[in-house]
C-alpha cells in the first residue's frame, strides 16, 4: 500500500550551503534507494525558529513531499534521529484533502516562480 508524505525538517544553522544541500541530498537519496518517489521538494532557508533549540535560534528548513510504502517512514526517522545535524523533525502522512491541497500550492508555486515576460516600452 502507497501512502503519501509530507516531512519537514530543521537542519543546524551551522552548517555552509554546501553542506546543507549534501544533509537533503542524503535523505533523498534514502528515500529514493527505500522505493519512494519523491513529489516535491522546498527548501525554505534559513529561517528564526520560536524558540531556541540547543541554543540556536535559526535553522533551514527543508520540506520533502514523497510517496511510498509506511515501513519507509521509521526507517527515515531512525536516520534523522541519528544525524546531528537536524534539530527538529516531523513526518506526517497526507490524506486525500491535504494531498489535493499540497498538489494545488504546488501548480501555484510553480506558476509564481515562471519568469513573464516584461513588454519593452519605447
Amino acid at each position: 500500500m502507497v501512502n503519501h508524505y509530507e516531512t519537514a525538517f530543521i537542519l543546524t544553522p551551522v552548517l555552509s550551503d554546501s553542506q546543507m544541500k549534501e544533509a537533503v541530498e542524503k535523505f533523498k537519496n534514502l528515500l529514493t534507494t527505500n522505493g519512494a518517489e519523491i513529489v516535491n521538494e522546498e527548501l525554505w532557508g534559513l529561517k528564526k525558529l520560536a524558540y531556541p533549540i540547543e541554543k540556536k535560534s535559526t535553522g533551514f528548513y527543508v520540506v520533502l513531499q514523497f510517496s511510498g510504502e509506511p515501513t519507509l517512514v521509521d526507517t527515515l526517522e531512525v536516520q534523522f534521529r541519528r544525524d546531528e545535524r537536524i534539530l527538529r523533525f516531523l513526518t506526517f502522512r497526507l490524506d486525500k484533502y491535504a494531498l489535493e491541497y499540497a498538489q494545488r500550492r504546488i501548480k501555484k508555486v510553480a506558476q509564481d516562480v515562471k519568469p513573464e515576460k516584461k513588454e519593452e516600452t519605447v
